[in-house]
């Protein structure tokens, strides 16, 4: 009897095993964002060239594309823009931006994030390192030669745009922050990249992010602060105030990351914390499509550029 018992206790065991191996095994993999070549060359109807530079160590490739006009030189100096892209995405998906852009006056600087692309793969992917790579980006931007340094803008899809609101509160300063498509809490992350896997929220919901945050090396403390409308009330708003100006947009027609998530983030700030827009696009990735989204952000930018950070 002793025997029987022993063996049923070692079945269990093994169960419990196999099962955590399998989550584990879920969540790393839902850490490694699929990976999607770029064309070789941007296709575009402006000069461009090439760029290489680095984010906590590891290499970051890029494109920078130059204005098609003059319009937007100070003193010989260029605004620019940087744009980020979202998870399992790459700088040529997102170049669906840069034209309004760069015909605007602006100079272009998109990248890949580490994990995507060309640039360095690491162990961990995540919202963090969003966060930090947005920073290089920066960072880079404001190095290069004929670029106003004072003059930065960010557009950012998806977690581009998290990771860029999270970088406001690392002290990022620029002239304007621009968000498409974003989703504002973790919960709405990971339920997106589960449904879209048909993967069950219960149980994985609640240990999918412990997997994360322990093959990211990301702490508790460091999750917690990852808190979006916290960030936004201390860093969004009127330029009077000290604050930066952000616009976010989104799609009512997404359904990756429904724009709900925008609507409840907008009862619960402040009034005049940031400004919105909803757009009527198909998709997640089709916001600029719909003619309010550049009347609203060219406008926005030039706003904003007509002062110096």
């Amino acid at each position: 009897m002793l025997t029987e018992w022993w063996f049923y206790v070692g079945v269990i065991v093994a169960l419990f095993i196999v099962f955590g191996a399998l989550i584990w095994w879920i969540g790393a993999k839902s850490q490694q964002p699929r990976i999607v070549p770029n064309d070789k060359d941007p296709q575009i109807d402006t000069g461009w060239k090439s760029l290489t530079f680095q984010s906590s160590g590891f290499k970051i490739e890029g494109w920078l594309l130059q204005p098609a006009v003059v319009s937007g030189e100070v003193n010989g100096l260029t605004p620019i823009v940087v744009i980020a892209h979202g998870w399992g995405s790459n700088r040529t998906r997102v170049l669906r931006y840069a034209k309004p852009l760069y015909e605007a006056g602006y100079a272009v600087l998109m990248y890949d994030a580490r994990s995507h692309g060309e640039s360095d793969k690491i162990k961990g992917p995540s919202a963090l390192m969003f966060r930090d790579d947005v920073i290089a980006a920066v960072a880079e931007a404001r190095k290069l030669p004929g670029i106003d340094p004072h003059r930065v803008a960010i557009l950012g899809h998806s977690m581009g745009g998290f990771g860029t609101l999270l970088a406001l509160d690392e002290g990022l300063r620029v002239n304007a922050v621009v968000t498409d498509s974003m989703p504002v809490h973790f919960d709405t992350m990971l339920k997106a990249e589960l449904d879209s896997k048909k993967l069950p929220m219960f149980p994985l919901a609640y240990l999918i992010p412990k997997i994360w945050m322990i093959r990211s090396k990301i702490s508790k403390e460091q999750f917690e602060s990852a808190n979006i409308p916290v960030v936004l009330k201390k860093n969004a708003g009127a330029v009077e105030e000290g604050k930066q100006p952000v616009l976010m947009l989104h799609s009512y027609g997404d359904t990756f990351i429904p724009a709900d998530d925008l609507s409840k983030l907008v009862r619960e700030l402040p009034q005049g914390t940031i400004d919105t827009v909803f757009v009527n696009t198909e998709g997640h990735s089709s916001s600029e499509q719909d003619p309010g989204f550049w009347k609203t952000i060219l406008p926005f930018l030039e706003q904003a550029f007509a002062r110096r950070v």
